[in-house]
């Protein structure tokens, strides 16, 4: 009898501490974006602005970059916590001596796409012989176009390269090029549809590009078995299940968070990422990774395939 009393006197005396304890300040986390904030990003902005990373003890600071090719290397010099950057492209730092490690997934598919325009000459993949194929950034690239053009029976002479940076709509829609193989899939084609000249995709991982991650997270590989990060995960994680649960709420808060990109082009390159999402952001597919990276070896990217364990883990 009295030890029943006793159980909510000490619930309440356990709460009052509770409130009377000084709060414990929140760890910090600064995380490099690969690009501007964007759609892809919307897991973060979500966890950040709905309070998730709050919840878990964590002050995120999400960083835009200048260079959206520096933020792997200035995590690597400890110039930052977490970068986001691209499954193959880490292959490729890995090799050159940075030390980096994957801890967890953003985009779980790839995004990158060869686009023609649907008016177009070209129908077919077959069609590519003798055409101009534009591109952002030489390296990868070569490697994708070389497998989607051996899937037709066609290879990398029978097309031009031609370097547009980023332009790779309008150098589409302008006819500078035939196809261009840097397009992302939610925007480079709802660009197009919005701009009245619709495109045609051609998937990689369907014509000879294994499967990849688009985006994933990595960090310096002494922070590996930091304890912020399973708990930067586990947010990111709770943000992605709600914002794929409520897609209209979480639309309206990234919004929020960002009204600079309140436009027809991000509301529906919103809608066309959220299936892209990972849903279980810390797990490890080592086939994939392995697969991938005996694509770029066989592509001469690679010298030799490195074990998976020595540049991505899976956090506990």
């Amino acid at each position: 009898m009295l030890r029943s009393l006793l159980r909510p006197l000490a619930a309440a005396l356990a709460a009052l501490a509770l409130l009377a304890a000084p709060a414990s300040a929140a760890d910090k986390l600064a995380v490099l974006l690969d690009w501007f904030v964007n759609p892809d990003h919307a897991p973060l902005v979500v966890a950040q602005e709905g309070g998730y990373f709050a919840r878990h003890g964590l002050d995120v600071e999400l960083i835009a970059p200048a260079d959206p090719s520096a933020p792997p290397r200035l995590v690597a010099a400890g110039q930052g916590d977490v970068a986001v950057t691209y499954q193959p492209d880490l292959l490729l730092q890995v090799k050159e001596g940075l030390p980096l490690v994957r801890f967890g997934t953003l985009v779980e598919t790839p995004l990158n796409c060869l686009i023609v325009l649907k008016d177009g000459p070209i129908k077919t993949l077959a069609d590519l012989k003798g055409r101009k194929v534009g591109y952002s950034v030489a390296s990868l690239q070569e490697a994708y176009i070389g497998a989607i053009l051996a899937s037709a029976g066609l290879t990398a002479a029978d097309v031009e390269m031609v370097n547009v940076n980023f332009a790779l709509s309008s150098a589409l829609m302008s006819g500078q090029v035939d196809a261009v193989i840097d397009g992302y899939r939610n925007f480079e084609l709802t660009q197009l549809a919005i701009e009245g000249r619709p495109g045609v995709a051609f998937f990689p991982e369907e014509h000879g590009v294994p499967p990849y991650d688009e985006l994933i997270y990595v960090t310096r590989t002494a922070l590996k078995d930091d304890p912020r990060l399973p708990r930067f995960l586990a947010a990111v994680e709770e943000a992605t299940i709600w914002l794929t649960n409520h897609p209209e709420e979480a639309l309206t808060l990234f919004l929020e968070g960002h009204p600079d990109l309140d436009d027809r082009l991000n509301r529906e390159a919103f809608t066309l990422t959220l299936p892209r999402f990972a849903k279980r952001p810390a797990a490890l597919d080592v086939g994939r990774y392995q697969r991938f990276a005996a694509f770029l070896k066989d592509r001469g990217l690679l010298d030799t395939v490195p074990p998976v364990d020595s540049y991505a883990v899976a956090p506990q």
